[in-house]
């Protein structure tokens, strides 16, 4: 995230991860503002055990780019609609990544942020069984919750 306030935009994607008991280390860090700690937190993910990145940023969405610039680990983006063009600013920015750096981006905003926290999970569902067994849980439900008629 690139700052505190889009805390409320990318808490679906903490709340997803939850759901699926997969646990997540939540920062704030700036491509622009703090990019010494950008660089030291991701260059050394790899070792702290991280195996995704989702980021969350808004206005220029640098955030994504720079991570995926910089590691071999999956990168997620997330546009945030935190900027006066309501997020087209950071879709585009985040979307229109150079060939050999890719970044998996997502819609703008909370349910950008929510699918991002379920891709992840699916991403891990691969090799964890438990993040498998959970995320068929919760398909199950979602589907479950869907009323067969509107009355």
């Amino acid at each position: 995230m690139g700052s505190p306030n889009d805390w409320d935009l990318m808490k679906p994607a903490a709340d997803a991860l939850e759901a699926l008991g997969v646990a997540s280390d939540v920062r704030v860090i700036s491509a622009h503002r703090t990019p010494a700690r950008h660089h030291d937190y991701v260059v050394g993910a790899a070792d702290a055990g991280i195996e995704i990145f989702i980021c969350g940023a808004g206005f220029a969405a640098h955030l994504a780019g720079v991570t995926a610039a910089l590691t071999r680990l999956p990168v997620l983006g997330v546009p945030l609609d935190s900027s006066a063009l309501d997020g087209i600013d950071a879709l585009l920015a985040t979307v229109q990544m150079p060939g050999g750096i890719p970044v998996a981006t997502f819609g703008i905003g909370k349910a950008g942020a929510k699918n991002a926290g379920l891709f992840a999970g699916a991403i891990l569902a691969r090799s964890d069984v438990s993040v498998a067994k959970a995320l068929e849980e919760y398909r199950a439900a979602q589907t479950a919750a869907v009323p067969e008629t509107p009355f």
